[in-house]
């Protein structure tokens, strides 16, 4: 009962959030960003742990990997677009992926984090369920991992789009290579803001990126490591 409780906050939460985003398009208004905070506030206040509400949470955590498959229905509409741009689209998410696996390892150095944190920071461009299991494959804690990746796509949400503007990137696929590339499952819902091609192109970028980190990031780690 107490799980159900937690799952149905959890959702009228979101939902009014979403409601005042879009009354009022402030990035700093993101559902996933008040949600997330009021969520928090609550557990502190109420004094509740985590396990407790996750009892509920949980459901909504399992939901991600056919919420990401779902992509798939977008893709298949716009399969003609995608195909032309093939060659575009790999090469932007392969350069991609690789800054962002090596600009993860340079970033824990200059941290001086741990080998386990190092793990756990590398996976951050790709969307949470895959990102927690490359995690757990190479040493990393998926828990953290999961933290690491939200504030990936938060930050990409709240600066994607700015520096877009900034160096005047006005193509819609490189704008869907960008945004899916660099923050996964945020990120391409904010490219679904901007347009529907925007947001399929963002797609694929998410999940090849995925699938380019399970192989890119353990030997590169590896060496880095040693």
């Amino acid at each position: 009962m107490t799980g159900l409780l937690f799952l149905m906050l959890t959702i009228g939460l979101y939902l009014l959030a979403k409601r005042a985003y879009k009354l009022h398009s402030k990035v700093y208004l993101s559902p996933l960003i008040i949600t997330p905070l009021l969520i928090v506030g609550i557990l502190l206040m109420t004094g509740i742990s985590y396990e407790s509400y996750n009892a509920g949470g949980k459901w909504l955590t399992n939901l991600l990997q056919p919420a990401t498959i779902a992509f798939a229905i977008p893709l298949h509409k716009n399969f003609k677009v995608l195909k032309k741009h093939a060659a575009e689209i790999a090469a932007g998410v392969l350069s991609g992926t690789i800054i962002a696996v090596i600009s993860s390892m340079l970033l824990a150095k200059w941290l001086h984090l741990s080998s386990d944190l190092v793990s756990s920071l590398v996976p951050r461009s790709v969307t949470t369920p895959i990102a927690m299991s490359i995690s757990q494959r190479i040493g990393g804690v998926p828990s953290i991992t999961a933290v690491f990746v939200i504030l990936t796509g938060i930050l990409g949400t709240m600066m994607g789009p700015s520096v877009l503007r900034l160096f005047r990137i006005d193509n819609e696929i490189a704008r869907g290579v960008s945004l899916g590339t660099a923050a996964h499952g945020t990120g391409t819902s904010k490219a679904f803001e901007l347009s529907s091609l925007t947001g399929t192109i963002s797609s694929i970028a998410m999940i090849l990126t995925a699938l380019l980190t399970i192989g890119i990031a353990p030997p590169l780690l590896a060496v880095f490591l040693h």
